[in-house]
């Protein structure tokens, strides 16, 4: 039995929980059902207790139905967002967002939808909506030349839950993308497209394994998944390959301590073109080292993470934090030998600082400071919502 939640389903709680099995101890399937209900973006804290032989979870929940008010930034690079977010929609742990983001005097919205367990807790469904603009610098021989990007996109998934930690996920996108140069240029005459039309669409497939363990803020054991997708352009009937496999592994050393890996492998279709997938950028892989500063197609990411508490209260928390990322680009047309040439290695060591509201689901403020530990003058803040991964 349940009680104590003010939204949640019983219905949807009791999804999450393993029945008494014949091969497991009461104490052990008490013990996962617990770790299971903790693991829940909307679940604070929960206490067990015996009444008449039953057991009941009395819970505390988080807030789930937020507004959207991040922000985030690198030099010459600031960005914010706007917007609202359930990810206990309708009680039953479906996820709504909808935003508007300012970056780059550029604008883009975003809704999406998702039910990870249908009335079959076997099947769930994701759908979205994206209207995205930003600047792209797209590297030509001559150099970098910058483009206004838009991307108008819509697409659903079908998952597939084969258990508790195993998914596959399986989806279709159609997408309108467009190129065209920006006023402002590093070249006199730069080369490439004055404007770029292209329709295309998107098959795509993802098998995740998350065994990840949640103590409030804290985080035990490892998730991995493998992403593939196939892009086709109607404008020149060429097509596209990608695969992407990530790992993350946290281990808690002790009350105080939290340590994090991710590691990250892509490869694509070797195209020698310079709108090459995977990018060299601060927000989404290297702190400190610029804005989209390369593009390439093939990466190999790891980012370490040294995360010590220095306040754990009731409702607050906040972990200071030593990093080092470190990652490598295949350049469009290369060999996969640039994944390991130490010309074209980035290595960049910084501390960071999170605050982090524990009554809200991820409700955390992240500040991080990187340094290339072989150009010291390659260096900047990174500013954003949520822990860096």
């Amino acid at each position: 039995m349940f009680e104590g939640q003010t939204k949640s389903k019983e219905s949807y709680l009791r999804k999450q929980i393993l029945e008494d099995q014949t091969y497991l101890s009461t104490d052990s399937v008490i013990q996962v059902n617990t770790q299971r209900l903790l693991n829940l973006p909307n679940i604070f804290s929960l206490d067990k207790v015996y009444q008449q032989d039953t057991l009941i979870f009395f819970i505390k929940e988080k807030k789930t139905l937020l507004p959207v008010m991040n922000f985030g930034g690198i030099k010459d690079n600031f960005w914010s967002q706007m917007g609202i977010s359930d990810f206990n929609f309708r009680g039953m742990g479906q996820q709504v967002v909808t935003y508007y983001q300012y970056n780059d005097r550029r604008h883009t919205a975003e809704l999406y939808y998702k039910i990870p367990q249908l009335k079959d807790p076997r099947w769930g469904l994701f759908t979205n909506y994206l209207h995205w603009e930003s600047v792209e610098p797209l590297f030509f021989d001559e150099g970098p030349v910058s483009f206004n990007y838009t991307n108008n996109a819509a697409g659903a998934s079908i998952i597939r839950n084969l258990d508790y930690q195993n998914s596959l996920d399986v989806g279709f996108v159609f997408f309108r993308e467009s190129y065209s140069k920006t006023s402002e240029q590093v070249l006199s005459n730069p080369p490439g497209p004055n404007a770029l039309i292209q329709n295309k669409y998107l098959v795509r497939a993802e098998f995740a394994s998350n065994n990840l363990n949640y103590n409030n803020f804290y985080l035990s054991d490892y998730l991995w998944r493998i992403n593939y997708q196939y892009v086709f352009n109607f404008s020149d009937q060429t097509n596209f390959h990608s695969v992407i496999f990530e790992g993350r592994y946290f281990y808690r050393l002790n009350q105080l301590v939290n340590f994090a890996v991710r590691g990250r492998f892509g490869i694509s279709t070797n195209n020698n073109s310079p709108f090459a997938p995977f990018v060299v950028d601060s927000q989404v892989n290297i702190r400190g080292v610029g804005n989209r500063i390369d593009r390439g197609t093939a990466q190999l990411v790891i980012n370490l993470e040294y995360r010590h508490t220095i306040l754990d209260v009731e409702h607050w928390g906040s972990q200071f934090v030593i990093f080092a990322d470190n990652g490598s680009w295949r350049n469009p047309g290369g060999e996969l030998s640039d994944l390991i040439d130490q010309a074209l290695w980035r290595q960049f060591i910084g501390l960071g600082l999170r605050i982090i509201y524990k009554r809200t689901y991820n409700a955390i403020i992240r500040l991080d400071y990187g340094i290339d530990i072989h150009n010291i003058d390659q260096r900047g803040f990174v500013i954003g919502g949520g822990q860096y991964f």
